[in-house]
């Protein structure tokens, strides 16, 4: 099997993973032992979309964004998925939106979190520059993707191995991108709990315009399995359920698409992928998760996201463990990203 390890925090080798004890509300203090998630040992047939839509609909460059996305095909007739032209105000694929991913409680679950705000904010703005130079016509937008339910090794008060954190960090996170007019990503891992259950505890983030949603399969248990022991699953029926909500909050605040992205780096990690719908008020990324070489992760790439396509598709590079633990001297750079077919649309930085 092509895997490659997710590695959330692929810091505390052999048996130095503790339970959180703390008791975290919404409204609480820092977590006494916050415990970054534990570490798992593995890392539709769409056609092409119909006539481009009438130029008086678009303006030139976003009509010109377009025709580069729709020539980004291939001849498997795959990609691009077909569905409908995206709403006012939709991101996709218009821009190319570049992240930082982390836990401001933790310095080893990515780099929102590692560094100190100004220094991850330039970084990150670097990052934004390097992608404009390396595609001009599709504009590189800066987002902060923060983990907002994080799985646990030990059940916790409610069972469910999953720790909330609170809201004011997500405050934090909304002040931080405000200051580089970046876009943010609330994320959830549901250990052994449900999405269904978690996705509604964020309405009121959910419900502003710049706010999008990350959901990561490799910790939800639906065995009931400890987090970090299997590598779990969402199904069709999970995601569309999301989908279902998010595109209601569009309809009832009259907002942008919503961004749906969803990890991956196994097939099974999301199943029954052809009964997945689409909706216009929303548009789904299928991100590629997990860290190696160059080599493997383009492998992943086309061996579990290229086959199953949904409708957008995003890439995660680790500036750590794809450097530190492979032997490399540096991550993937846009160059490499942008001969994938199809280009990545959503990157992603831990």
């Amino acid at each position: 099997m092509n895997f490659l390890l997710k590695g959330n925090a692929l810091l505390l080798a052999a048996g130095l993973l503790f339970g959180c004890t703390a008791k975290v509300q919404e409204s609480g203090d820092t977590p006494a032992e916050f415990v970054t998630p534990p570490v798992s040992d593995t890392a539709s047939t769409g056609t092409t979309l119909p006539a481009p839509a009438p130029v008086a609909s678009l303006d030139t460059a976003a009509y010109n964004r377009l025709q580069l996305y729709l020539a980004n095909g291939d001849s498997s007739g795959r990609w691009p998925v077909k569905h409908e032209y995206p709403r006012p105000g939709a991101v996709l694929p218009f821009k190319r939106v570049v992240s930082y991913y982390g836990n401001l409680y933790s310095k080893q679950m990515g780099i929102l979190g590692e560094l100190p705000k100004k220094e991850m904010l330039k970084k990150l703005q670097g990052e934004i520059a390097k992608w404009t130079k390396a595609d001009s016509v599709t504009p590189a937008i800066p987002a902060l993707h923060y983990i907002a339910v994080t799985a646990q090794v030990e059940p916790g008060k409610a069972g469910k191995y999953r720790l909330r954190m609170p809201f004011h960090q997500i405050d934090t996170v909304i002040k931080w991108a405000q200051e580089i007019d970046a876009l943010v990503f609330v994320d959830i891992q549901v250990g052994t709990g449900s999405i269904q259950e978690e996705v509604v505890q964020f309405e009121k983030y959910l419900s502003m315009p710049q706010v999008h949603l990350g959901i990561d399969p490799e910790f939800s248990m639906k065995t009931g399995a400890r987090p970090g022991t299997q590598i779990g699953s969402y199904d069709a029926a999970d995601i569309n359920y999301v989908t279902e909500y998010l595109a209601g909050l569009v309809k009832k605040h009259n907002l942008p698409p919503k961004m749906l992205v969803i990890h991956r780096f196994t097939r099974p990690m999301v199943t029954n992928y052809k009964a997945i719908k689409l909706r216009p008020e929303v548009q789904i990324v299928m991100d590629m998760d997990g860290w190696g070489p160059p080599a493997k992760k383009t492998s992943t790439y086309k061996s579990f996201i290229y086959p199953e396509p949904v409708q957008y598709t995003g890439f995660k590079m680790f500036y750590k463990n794809d450097v530190a633990k492979v032997g490399m001297k540096e991550e993937m750079q846009p160059e490499a990203l942008l001969k994938l077919k199809p280009r990545p649309i959503y990157i992603q930085y831990q």
